[in-house]
């Protein structure tokens, strides 16, 4: 009977293993589960937030696009003054060579000194030995810390004059600069043609467009009838975004590009010529005085590639030329760019 008896209990004891084996599998199952679906969720929302990154970058460039004009009606015109350099002039830095090494200290290398009187007597001989030898690597510590320190005052006087020297570079840079745009300036005010036709060149080169924009122009100017021409490189197709946006496509675990149609692009690459040319126009202006510039005569072309031949082309697309009278009316916060251009009799090109 008590084998049975014991017999029954292991069994009991071997079932009741068995569940908690069957409970921890279990668990540990749904522990996997559960990890799974969290790295899947997670997976899926690092893919939604690169979409709308991708997303924001191309609205915020459209944004860019859209307020060419717009955002620099509220500046102010180019003075000579703001065309004045001013030399950088950074603190010198000395870095590590700024601080001193710190000197040996004697405690550093003093021998230990013996505990008891019994050990004081037999240590006698040992301290009258390693005092010695003690100060000896005391005094060869302090040569070296003096020959490191000299090295290091040699290194920081070697670094400030290299700083002094650019400096002094920079200051002269400056000053050439600064006389130049000074004697610019005069010529400018005599109405010299030479003086007005850079300064008119330095309002096209220092307006702040967005990253891709071509910047080549010529201008001219005619003192007689006081006309500014520019020949003004216009932005091309391409930088108008291909696509309206990305976006997250679970079944294929991609994120995809959202296409923009193509006469959406063709009426926004057509609004930003008109914006460009306006924009040339109205910085002109607000630069120089009426005394000097009377109107002002622009033609734009755009780099391009000739389908049948695959030589680079550069394509006139408009031509325009605004008297100050006229352009002084317009209110360019409102008005619709290429409607603007038509009023001033602007010749488009069919391409």
């Amino acid at each position: 009977m008590a084998r049975i008896g014991s017999l029954a209990a292991w069994e009991q004891r071997l079932a009741a293993q068995r569940r908690d084996e069957d409970r921890l599998a279990r668990e540990r199952r749904q522990r996997e589960k559960d990890s799974e679906r969290l790295r899947q969720q997670e997976h899926l929302a690092e893919r939604q937030q690169a979409a709308e990154e991708q997303t924001a970058e191309v609205e915020e460039r459209m944004k860019a696009l859209g307020e060419v004009l717009t955002s620099v009606l509220p500046l102010r015109p180019l003075t000579f003054e703001r065309l004045l350099a001013a030399p950088r002039e950074p603190g010198f830095d000395p870095g590590p060579l700024g601080s001193a090494l710190p000197a040996p200290d004697w405690d550093d290398f003093a021998p230990v000194a013996a505990a008891g009187f019994g050990r004081f007597i037999r240590a006698g001989a040992r301290q009258a030995r390693e005092v010695p030898e003690a100060r000896a690597r005391f005094e060869a510590a302090q040569a070296e810390h003096q020959r490191q320190e000299a090295e290091r005052r040699r290194a920081l006087a070697i670094a400030k004059a290299k700083h002094d020297r650019k400096l002094t570079e920079e200051r002269a840079k400056a000053a050439a600069r600064n006389a130049y745009v000074t004697g610019r300036q005069s010529a400018f005010a005599a109405g010299d043609p030479e003086a007005v036709q850079w300064f008119a060149g330095c309002v096209l080169r220092v307006s702040p467009y967005p990253d891709g924009f071509p910047r080549e122009y010529q201008v001219a100017y005619d003192p007689g009838s006081r006309d500014v021409t520019v020949d003004l490189e216009l932005p091309p197709r391409g930088v108008v975004p291909a696509v309206r946006g990305y976006r997250y496509v679970k079944a294929r675990d991609a994120v995809e590009r959202v296409p923009r149609q193509e006469n959406e692009i063709t009426q926004t690459h057509e609004r930003l010529v008109a914006c460009v040319a306006l924009r040339a126009l109205h910085e002109i202006f607000g630069a120089i005085p009426a005394e000097l510039v009377q109107a002002v005569a622009l033609t734009g072309w755009v780099s391009s590639v000739d389908p049948s031949t695959g030589a680079p082309v550069r394509p006139r697309v408009l031509a325009t030329r605004a008297e100050r009278p006229v352009f002084e009316t317009l209110v360019l916060d409102a008005v619709d760019p290429i409607a603007c251009l038509d009023g001033l009799n602007t010749l488009v090109s069919p391409a």
